[in-house]
């Protein structure tokens, strides 16, 4: 699906009119085509499906390093900042921070292919709960790997900004797959390591 620039200056346009001011004034002009040029790149990823995107970001890595499946090693990138726009209000869900673990089988991603996932998936209208779960299946098919976790701490303008306004809340939310939701020891590793 590609966004439609054309539709979004004009439905902007409207907006503008019906918030009562006028969109030929001077600093309104040109907002209707930078709204729309900001729309697609905010929402590039919903030009994708999940796995459009694991096969964009899939480069990996077989290696020698005693990566194997009898081994319970993890790999966790941590603090992966991203920004999404809540699909309730589009409003802004900020100061979102990422953390993600794998378990490697027979190969490891590329760690920046992590960081770019989360960015590609963030860029939808979205859940702070998909956005989880929308990483954690674009990591295992990237990865290869069954066993994923992961968690994300944000801000939503939605709740500090307007309704109950409460501006210090945030929302933390974790996705488990495979071992990191059914192992006690492997989940307490990662929390662990979470910590450090």
């Amino acid at each position: 699906m590609a966004i439609d620039k054309e539709a979004i200056k004009h439905h902007i346009r409207g907006i503008l009119i019906a918030l009562g001011d006028d969109p030929d004034r001077e600093g309104l002009k040109e907002t209707p085509d930078r709204v729309a040029r900001m729309y697609q790149e905010v929402f590039e990823g919903m030009n994708y499906s999940n796995h459009e995107i694991a096969l964009m970001f899939n480069k990996s890595f077989k290696d020698d390093l005693a990566v194997s499946s009898d081994h319970e090693d993890i790999v966790l990138v941590k603090d992966i900042s991203v920004f999404s726009y809540c699909e309730h209000h589009i409003a802004l869900m900020y100061d979102m921070s990422v953390s993600v673990a794998y378990i490697p089988t027979d190969r490891v991603i590329g760690l920046s292919k992590i960081a770019r996932i989360c960015d590609m998936a963030a860029k939808r209208l979205q859940l702070q709960e998909r956005l989880g779960n929308d990483i954690a299946e674009i990591v295992s098919e990237a990865a290869g790997s069954e066993d994923v976790a992961v968690i994300i701490h944000g801000t939503h303008s939605c709740m500090a900004a307007r309704g109950i306004k409460k501006e210090a809340s945030s929302t933390v939310t974790t996705t488990l797959r495979g071992q990191f939701e059914t192992n006690p020891a492997i989940q307490n590793k990662l929390y662990m390591m979470m910590n450090q």
